[in-house]
């Protein structure tokens, strides 16, 4: 996706790193954790991990998912998993599900992507909406506060063929260090909540 700034403008916020980057996890995690700090406010944080596990390149959301949901996070709720996954076919229903579910959620969409030879292991944590399906040429809704794509593969011709054809071990070591990122997170929202509570608690008379 191509953003336009006039000099005015605040360009969104973005960060990315190799997957194999010493405390790579914990580095996502404080990043993770700065912006949804920023925005949250009581909203319940929603993560929507797009991808199909017929395809071993797309298989990272739901490898996400599925990674995340045996964790059970206390302070977000998770779709798209191994067994249940968000893909094209009903993409459209998981985000009008979470509209009517959730008030005012925070949306942090998780995809895998194709890029640069040189962005091949990396990950990219921004802000706004992912527009899912764009490296493959389908037009699917565009979903997200936040969107975090991680690059499986080389971009170029018959992609959806690269896609398929690529390494599981790559697919799996990023889908595992999105994972557990968030599981940090959660471990930092828990311990925020922890504290609110704690410092609200009425003392006994």
């Amino acid at each position: 996706m191509n953003f336009r700034f006039h000099s005015h403008e605040k360009k969104p916020y973005s960060f990315f790193l190799e997957y194999t980057e010493p405390f790579a996890k914990e580095r996502l995690a404080e990043q993770l954790h700065e912006q949804v700090s920023t925005m949250k406010e009581n909203r319940p944080v929603v993560l929507v991990c797009i991808g199909s596990d017929r395809s071993t390149g797309d298989s990272l959301g739901p490898l996400v998912g599925t990674f995340l949901e045996k964790n059970r996070p206390a302070n977000m709720h998770v779709y798209g998993t191994l067994a249940k996954p968000v893909h094209a076919l009903n993409l459209a229903e998981t985000i009008h599900s979470i509209q009517t579910t959730h008030y005012r959620p925070l949306v942090i969409a998780i995809d895998a992507c194709l890029g640069r030879l040189s962005s091949v292991g990396h990950v990219f944590f921004s802000e706004g909406p992912l527009a899912p399906g764009a490296g493959v040429q389908k037009e699917l809704p565009a979903v997200g506060d936040f969107n975090i794509k991680a690059v499986v593969n080389v971009s170029g011709f018959m992609e959806m063929m690269i896609l398929q054809n690529t390494r599981l071990h790559l697919v799996y070591e990023l889908a595992e260090l999105v994972a557990d990122s968030f599981a940090l997170l959660d471990t930092k929202l828990a311990a925020e909540t922890t504290r609110t509570t704690i410092s609200f608690t009425p003392r006994s008379i």
